[in-house]
């Protein structure tokens, strides 16, 4: 399997999410007994037709504009669901979130669970902000044996590289 690297979460930078890719996603999260709501699913809109990672507060920022008594705890939650649905990612440096590269893109009888368990790193531009998933099973693997050399017993990886993306770098 070779590393695959999406810039954007499952759609091109700067396109809005299309209804099917949220219909998608409330289907992904039927299949696993849980319930895209509403409001749900207007953060997950807000968070795929980003062109960079969100932070909780830009988001909440986003979301007045159409629910106006939208609250922090109301924004939280939902992230917190769309994370545990493998739908979105945290990326910890950033304290941000950004749209899983390929969670849309399962066929329906895949079978897995929630939180759809995929190897991903990131890569993240210090100079533009930009952050690309790269899914390469090679680096959790090396991370894995690592972990059971050392005895350690991982409950979850996410690598963040920093440095500067192509664009930035040829500048």
């Amino acid at each position: 399997m070779h590393p695959t690297a999406n810039t954007a979460p499952a759609l091109p930078p700067g396109t809005a999410p299309t209804e099917a890719s949220l219909d998608r996603a409330a289907a992904l999260c039927a299949r696993r007994g849980a319930q895209l709501t509403a409001l749900r699913r207007e953060v997950l809109r807000l968070v795929l037709g980003a062109d960079q990672p969100l932070g909780a507060y830009a988001l909440l920022d986003r979301l007045k504009a159409s629910r106006a008594g939208a609250a922090p705890p109301t924004v939280y939650r939902a992230l917190d669901f769309l994370v545990e649905q493998g739908l979105i990612h945290k990326v910890e440096r950033l304290n941000a979130f950004v749209g899983c590269a390929d969670a849309l893109d399962h066929p329906e009888d895949c079978g897995c669970g929630a939180a759809h368990d995929h190897p991903h790193q990131f890569l993240i531009c210090d100079r533009c902000g930009a952050t690309a998933e790269v899914s390469d099973p090679g680096v959790a693997l090396a991370l894995a044996r690592a972990a059971r050399a050392a005895g350690f017993v991982p409950r979850r990886a996410t690598v963040e590289v920093e440095g500067l993306c192509a664009r930035c770098a040829g500048a």
